[in-house]
């Protein structure tokens, strides 16, 4: 956990206990579930863990607030964050039940207690939500329509309430093709291993 300690210094020794739980909950159930790449499981800290936690290096999550995690998997980015923001509640979707099932699992064994894990698809959710996460499950512009009424009207939102959305490579075309104001922000400018030069967070705020 060399790597979270160096880019997120004020961790306590909590989080730092559970962030290294998850990586063997995480492990294990990759070996059943195959939640990531097995050849990937070896980069995990860096390449699923640190990268979810990009976001919290573009965005604070306001205290008493809630993100929807869309299309989780294995929990990611959902479960990083959420242990990093205690305070937040996190509600993790995706459609297929054996992964949901992993990511209950896991969030029990952590003691996760702001996490909920529903097998559905944010389409059909009812709730509102002050933020959006993803890890590019889809291109920008069919993804966008899942979330657009996902969110609480602005009066009731958190500060910098929007979509916060892990993507890889060129985005100028995607961004383009789906007519949304979009920020883009690299993560090479807060990490400086050679697998985020490419990586970035899209951020479409509310």
């Amino acid at each position: 956990m060399n790597l979270l300690d160096h880019y997120f210094p004020h961790l306590t020794d909590h989080q730092r206990q559970q962030f290294r739980q998850l990586e063997t909950e995480f492990r294990g159930w990759n070996e059943r579930l195959n939640l990531v790449a097995r050849t990937d499981v070896d980069n995990l800290e860096e390449r699923h863990i640190l990268h979810s936690l990009g976001i919290a290096k573009v965005v604070e999550f306001a205290p008493g607030s809630s993100v929807l995690d869309v299309g989780t998997g294995g929990g990611l980015p959902g479960l990083p964050l959420a242990i990093l923001f205690p305070e937040v509640k996190f509600h993790l979707v995706d459609s297929i039940g054996k992964k949901i099932k992993a990511v209950q699992e896991m969030a029990q064994a952590l003691h996760l207690t702001n996490v909920t894990a529903e097998q559905t698809r944010a389409e059909q959710l009812r709730p509102k939500y002050d933020y959006v996460v993803s890890r590019a499950v889809a291109r920008l512009a069919t993804f966008h329509t899942w979330i657009a009424h996902r969110y609480k009207p602005r009066a009731e939102a958190a500060p910098h309430s929007g979509l916060y959305y892990l993507k890889g490579g060129d985005l100028t075309e995607e961004i383009a093709e789906s007519g949304l104001k979009a920020q883009v922000i690299d993560l090479s400018s807060f990490f400086a291993e050679e697998f985020f030069e490419t990586k970035k967070v899209v951020v479409v705020t509310v």
